[in-house]
């Protein structure tokens, strides 16, 4: 059967009545319709010039298309030989362009439920979509994801920030505490970059030692600064893989940490007196201020400085360089920047399916937070050179002083 032409004067008529352009009953979706049946008929025509053998036309198919403009039956055309293979639209294809999953995937990035997905894509459309199709669509991130996990890394990095964050995950029948690690890296320019994702059952030391196995082979060779939290055996599980990397621990978890064990009417009094502390201009200034804070507190609180005092080594090790460097490394929360970004994705969702469907939606969220990460950090040209000179040797092969 002959399509129709598009009729102008009615399309007009629908604009001045109010219609949408696009939609299921858009104005532009016949014209869609006809410029696409027109264009498969002139493909057709050149394959039949094209063969050598007896071949013609033999009417067409029809089948449901899913188009920016909404949905519409496409007459799809057939030779008698059964030779044409269509390249606009391809058999099999139900979406006219990627513009839809484009769609879907932007949303899903911006943790989206299926739910709202769906009446998004029918508003926009016209198009009714199931959770099935709507999955099937996130699916594609999979493969995508596990090409990432496995890329290859830079040589050297001269920060990196390591941290975990926890989700429920169905397994079994029933949801389980899974732990999400996190690694964030400084590269050689100054750009963040997530280095990558991993699951575990719990956050632990040993786990550690694997991830940073796998980016030992993946071509990290060196790190000249790791910032961690203050879980015990994590500077252990770094010398093993790279024993010149200088570990800061956190010094916002140490105080996190040791307010739990102040009784809050303390609370005030105490954090008035650590201030000087970790706030110092100085090592020894630093120092001083945490003999002063034992003398006032160490008979009320000794587990607190006695912590204080067993991570001294590496809660200090951040005193040895200017403000700017001091800013990057004292703390965790660049890579605790990372895991806000996920709770926004996850924080409608209770809990997971399976791994997959957490992961995926955690690498939307990743594509989407580094487009942000384009341009080095402040003063990295400084920080650099404060590095090249800290650690000599270490650059030179790398950059340019």
């Amino acid at each position: 059967m002959k399509t129709p032409k598009f009729d102008m004067d009615a399309a007009l008529q629908g604009l001045r009545e109010g219609k949408d352009l696009t939609g299921k009953d858009g104005v532009l979706t016949p014209l869609i319709k006809q410029l696409t049946e027109a264009a498969m008929q002139a493909e057709l025509e050149a394959h039949i010039a094209e063969e050598e053998a007896p071949n013609r036309k033999n009417g067409a198919t029809q089948k449901t298309m899913k188009g920016p403009t909404g949905t519409f039956e496409l007459a799809n055309p057939r030779d008698r030989s059964g030779t044409f293979e269509p390249q606009l639209v391809k058999k099999h294809q139900t979406h006219l362009t990627d513009e839809l999953e484009r769609k879907i995937l932007a949303l899903f990035g911006l943790g989206t439920s299926y739910q709202d997905i769906r009446a998004h894509i029918g508003d926009l459309y016209g198009v009714s979509m199931s959770n099935g199709t709507i999955n099937a669509v996130t699916d594609k991130l999979l493969p995508e994801l596990q090409a990432w996990r496995e890329r290859d890394l830079e040589a050297i990095y001269p920060i990196i920030w390591l941290d975990a964050i926890h989700y429920k995950i169905k397994e079994n029948g029933r949801y389980t505490s899974k732990a999400i690690y996190t690694i964030l890296g400084l590269n050689i320019e100054g750009k963040k970059e997530l280095l990558g994702l991993y699951l575990s059952d719990q956050e632990g030391a040993h786990h550690w030692l694997s991830v940073l196995t796998d980016l030992h082979n993946r071509g990290v060779k060196d790190i000249l600064i790791a910032c961690v939290d203050g879980l015990k055996g994590f500077p252990e599980a770094i010398e093993s893989i790279y024993p010149n990397t200088e570990i800061q621990h956190c010094v916002i978890h140490q105080i996190r940490n040791s307010m739990k064990y102040v009784a809050s009417k303390n609370q005030r009094a105490f954090m008035a007196d650590l201030k000087p502390v970790y706030k110092a201009a100085t090592l020894n200034a630093a120092e001083s201020a945490l003999d002063e804070l034992e003398a006032k507190w160490g008979n009320k609180y000794p587990m607190v400085i006695k912590s204080w005092r067993e991570k001294w080594p590496t809660l200090s090790n951040y005193f040895k360089y200017p403000d700017y460097v001091r800013t990057a490394i004292y703390t965790t929360n660049a890579v605790e920047a990372v895991h806000r970004q996920f709770r926004k994705l996850t924080k409608t969702k209770g809990g997971f399916a399976n791994e997959n469907s957490l992961l995926k939606l955690l690498y939307a969220g990743i594509l989407k937070a580094s487009e942000r990460w384009s341009h080095p950090v402040q003063n990295w040209n400084l920080t650099l050179s404060q590095m090249a000179i800290h650690f000599p040797g270490r650059l030179e092969h790398h950059i340019s002083l």
